[in-house]
């Protein structure tokens, strides 16, 4: 599929990330699960932790293992965001180049997801719909911290230049998306966490310690097949809001004719 950049409507950015996640699905899953494999031994640590009846390790563990668990998602957003880019704008990319692109940008992700996450969550607790809408005039902060370098002043300021205008289009988007991942989780781990509530039966602390092993396992296959798919959607709608707003393509087609593609994905307009 040759990629035209050109505006595209709610269900062409839909149908381009689902046409992105399937054509690429080796690379967007390994991107996704290679960091969930340290998120899940340790949440399996914690499993034998709980038949050992060191219940005290067991609390600390699943502390590290919830910090652990932000700090993977967060990293393979920035690899994610990479990938997308580069097979958007036809350039090949593997899952190692991926993170190897994204590393220098991990540790700024990482911060600014945490503080505007924490004011969202300070927005919601006023009323859900000022939560909203931070949530969507900076829903676009990884895709532009990624690939443009800002921290966060810049980061959160140009994501409110580029979603004004287009929020309620993003809303509609990232719903579609998310309640999508839910309900593929959910199909994953609810037969998973049936079993560990059958094994509970027999014996309640080997059940207990069995059901917490079997909820781990489908939290990380369920992540590592849907964690990807909100990230490629956001990173479609950074480009296709710079095309609306910036004339991107136009960049794009003069750059490359400049010979230096990647002056133009990288930097906003002037």
């Amino acid at each position: 599929m040759v990629t035209v950049l050109r505006p595209l409507s709610t269900s062409e950015l839909l149908d381009r990330t689902f046409h992105l996640y399937r054509n690429h699905f080796v690379v967007f899953v390994g991107i996704t699960a290679i960091p969930q494999l340290f998120v899940l031994a340790l949440q399996l640590g914690g499993a034998v932790m709980v038949i050992e009846r060191q219940f005290i390790g067991f609390g600390l563990l699943a502390v590290v293992a919830a910090i652990a668990s932000y700090i993977a998602i967060e990293i393979a957003q920035a690899a994610t965001v990479m990938a997308v880019s580069n097979f958007h704008l036809e350039k090949p990319v593997s899952i190692g180049s991926a993170y190897s692109l994204a590393k220098g940008s991990m540790g700024r992700v990482i911060g600014i997801t945490f503080v505007v996450g924490l004011a969202i969550g300070v927005a919601t607790l006023f009323l859900v719909i000022p939560g909203i809408y931070v949530a969507l005039m900076w829903a676009l902060v990884i895709p532009v911290t990624v690939l443009e370098g800002g921290g966060l002043n810049a980061s959160t300021a140009r994501s409110k230049v580029l979603t004004k205008g287009s929020r309620g289009r993003i809303f509609v988007i990232y719903l579609l998306v998310f309640v999508l991942a839910i309900v593929i989780s959910v199909i994953i781990e609810m037969p998973l966490g049936m079993v560990g509530l059958v094994l509970m039966r027999g014996n309640p602390q080997g059940g207990i310690a069995a059901r917490q092993a079997m909820q781990a396992v489908g939290n990380f296959i369920s992540t590592s097949l849907v964690g990807s798919l909100a990230t490629i959607a956001l990173t479609l709608i950074y480009y296709d809001q710079r095309v609306r707003k910036e004339g991107f393509d136009l960049q794009l087609m003069m750059s490359n004719l400049q010979g230096s593609p990647q002056a133009a994905a990288a930097a906003p307009s002037a």
